[in-house]
């Protein structure tokens, strides 16, 4: 996707913006019905929230015989529930079928039903997901006169590249739809804690719960700390970004302290890992010099 503009970083616009995370105890099988029931249920409860984000594969579940091409009858149905309620919707993900294989994709779709993007995981849970093809593209997107967004979905988190990749094109919200089941939850908890400090961002991590998964949602603030985190079951988790706070965060560090962006931009060492010195981002070089925080 293009690069975020950074002339134009939502000045004079409003800075609360809200989201609603759905931890949803579902089963195997075709729950698409039971996703749009909890979607409208969190349109008339909540009026504030703008966008709606579920868990990994919650519309079906972990089997294949359930992928579809996109554009698809599945995506279709939830374009209208997105139409229907006038909300962005992030709908986990579905199993795709494209160019004779299967990936594992989440589609981002605006207020008017459509499809913006689609985002394919980059990394299968490999050796357990050897079926699915990963993915070659980061997704970021703007929601106008709010901010800028990336995906990464459920194993992508432990390969902390994707987000440090997402955030050097721009992106200020980290949106994790994740199907968890096993005995590794905490781990994913401190990693989500730590992707959203180490890269001054929200990072909203959204569980399935029921045969699904665990649940233990968790949604984390630009500074590591922990905004909500939800029990094993059924939660519908609302709350607000403050783009304000964050990019505050970013320019002067939380509470005033370490300004981590900036000292990864402007440090020139060559990663061993890579062969290569940093690309160049001009959502980076937008955030001003590394220098003490002055005085309000």
């Amino acid at each position: 996707m293009a690069e975020h503009n950074p002339a134009d970083p939502h000045a004079g616009t409003s800075t609360s913006f809200g989201i609603a995370g759905l931890q949803l105890a579902l089963t195997s099988g075709d729950n698409l019905d039971a996703l749009s029931a909890e979607i409208a249920g969190v349109a008339r409860r909540f009026p504030w929230v703008r966008m709606i984000l579920a868990g990994e594969l919650c519309g079906f579940g972990a089997g294949l015989d359930h992928a579809q091409c996109m554009p698809g009858d599945a995506e279709q149905h939830l374009c209208r529930v997105a139409a229907e309620h006038g909300l962005w919707l992030i709908p986990g993900s579905l199993y795709e079928l494209r160019d004779g294989a299967v990936h594992n994709t989440t589609p981002v779709i605006n207020p008017r039903g459509e499809v913006v993007a689609r985002y394919r995981k980059i990394f299968p849970f490999q050796p357990y997901e050897r079926s699915i093809e990963a993915g070659r593209e980061f997704v970021v997107f703007d929601v106008p006169g709010a901010g800028r967004f990336g995906i990464s979905i459920c194993y992508d988190m432990w390969f902390p590249e994707t987000t440090r990749s997402l955030v050097s094109l721009g992106a200020e919200v980290i949106l994790h739809p994740t199907m968890t089941n096993t005995i590794d939850r905490d781990v994913e908890i401190c990693m989500a804690r730590s992707s959203a400090m180490t890269n001054q961002c929200y990072f909203v991590d959204v569980n399935v719960a029921g045969e699904l998964g665990v649940g233990q949602s968790v949604i984390c603030g630009p500074g590591g700390e922990v905004i909500y985190q939800a029990g094993v079951g059924r939660e519908i988790m609302p709350f607000e970004v403050d783009f304000a706070y964050l990019r505050r965060c970013r320019a002067r560090g939380w509470h005033g302290l370490g300004q981590p962006l900036k000292s990864f931009r402007d440090n020139p060492i060559v990663y061993p890992a890579y062969g290569a010195a940093r690309a160049e981002s001009s959502a980076l070089d937008a955030l001003g010099p590394l220098e003490m925080p002055k005085q309000l």
